[in-house]
């Protein structure tokens, strides 16, 4: 996948990302352009990232900076269009991320998931990347969900 280029989110990009996210249901396309508003009025220190494959967009990561720590930032999204899955494109856009993120200054990323059967390539995935479950809050989401915390020192 060497013609992979990661960039920061463009206004433009929000209808592919829109599409990416109606077609893995990670959350409702409708609240994108919510999100990434404070980011692209350069009002908020938040990490938009996408992944282009030429000039499509095949997926994006949306971060922020953890509030009260220092230097600790929590990966709130990731997600690559469902026909280009399991081609190393989720981890060309994390190593990214990471790049990014280690140039900056910050020292730690985490990311939360569900421990439902239905996120287990996704807790697979993070520990792919070297992250280690750090922590589970049982009945987070809902009674019978936990949350599973992924740590990754950078």
């Amino acid at each position: 996948m060497s013609n992979l280029t990661v960039r920061a989110l463009d206004r433009a990009d929000l209808p592919a990302i829109a599409a990416i996210l109606d077609a893995t249901g990670l959350f409702p396309s409708a609240m994108l352009a919510d999100m990434a508003e404070p980011y692209l009025a350069g009002q908020a220190p938040h990490h938009w990232l996408v992944i282009a494959e030429g000039d499509a967009v095949r997926g994006f990561a949306y971060a922020e900076p953890e509030r009260m720590t220092e230097g600790t930032v929590n990966l709130l999204a990731i997600a690559v269009d469902p026909a280009r899955q399991n081609r190393g494109i989720g981890k060309a856009l994390v190593a990214a991320l990471i790049d990014r993120l280690k140039a900056q200054g910050n020292r730690v990323l985490i990311v939360e998931t569900s421990s439902l059967d239905d996120y287990a390539g996704t807790r697979a995935f993070y520990a792919g990347q070297d992250f280690a479950q750090e922590a589970r809050i049982r009945d987070f989401y809902q009674a019978g969900e936990d949350k599973i915390v992924f740590w990754k020192q950078l």
